[in-house]
């Protein structure tokens, strides 16, 4: 499974390791995913989702229907 934020989209970004004597090599800086199960209460069950930390801060904001239906909408998940 790719390291992507379900709801928010965030993928992995690219930049440089910098070293004492400035040299520059590749490296990734990976986003803090969680898998975490949530109750959907109008269906009445359970879904696993694989969330960053600013996924789960914009469920807790927005609440878990209208995060699901604006990430469904931007194309991050197809069902749920």
């Amino acid at each position: 499974m790719a390291r992507i934020c379900q709801i928010t989209g965030k993928t992995a970004m690219v930049g440089n390791n910098v070293s004492k004597s400035k040299t520059r090599t590749k490296r990734r800086f990976e986003v803090n995913l969680f898998d975490k199960r949530y109750f959907l209460p109008e269906e009445n069950r359970w879904i696993n989702l694989r969330v960053s930390a600013s996924g789960i801060r914009f469920i807790n904001k927005k609440g878990l229907k209208n995060a699901l239906n604006e990430a469904k909408s931007k194309g991050f998940i197809t069902s749920y």
